[in-house]
């Protein structure tokens, strides 16, 4: 067999290898890099500011201050997990991502209502409720369109795996 025509069949498919060229790009992976620095700094920033207070905290502060350690972390461990692959991942990086940020708005959301139930008039009620509806549907929308690329990389990968010889 020549060289050519191993080259030939080693060749990944133009359509394979454009949709996955995003996703292993130097661009892709520098932005897994800053989200990477910007959760793991923010959780250190504000454990930091925690550490370093003098007097004990109240609990609903320190909970908060635990809530956006933990956010921070889950963004700093998502980036690590992803600049570790050496393969692309078939949008599962997207996927996970967006369950991080529904999650983060969730929750987030509803400590807000729930604080400007106790503490605030109706109308903050009504428009820290409203934003978090707006904040949530976004990051709802963002887990959908992540599932529906993953679904569509993985049924080109299948689709070309099985027209290859």
């Amino acid at each position: 067999m020549s060289e050519q025509n191993r080259a030939a069949q080693r060749a990944v498919p133009e359509q394979l290898e454009r949709a996955l060229a995003a996703e292993v790009s130097l661009r892709s992976r520098l932005r897994h890099v800053a989200v990477g620095l910007a959760g793991g700094c923010g959780a250190a920033v504000i454990a930091v500011l925690w550490a370093t207070e003098p007097d004990a905290l109240p609990k609903r502060t320190q909970a908060a201050f635990a809530g956006l350690i933990a956010i921070g972390l889950a963004w700093a461990v998502l980036a690590g997990w992803v600049l570790s692959r050496r393969r692309p991942l078939f949008a599962r990086d997207r996927v996970l991502s967006a369950r991080i940020a529904l999650a983060a708005t969730v929750v987030t959301a509803v400590a807000g209502v729930a604080l400007a139930a106790v503490r605030g008039s109706t109308v903050d009620l009504v428009a820290t409720a409203a934003g978090g509806s707006v904040f949530a549907a976004a990051a709802m929308l963002a887990l959908v369109r992540a599932r529906r690329r993953r679904r569509e990389l993985l049924r080109l990968r299948d689709a070309l795996r099985q027209d290859a010889p």
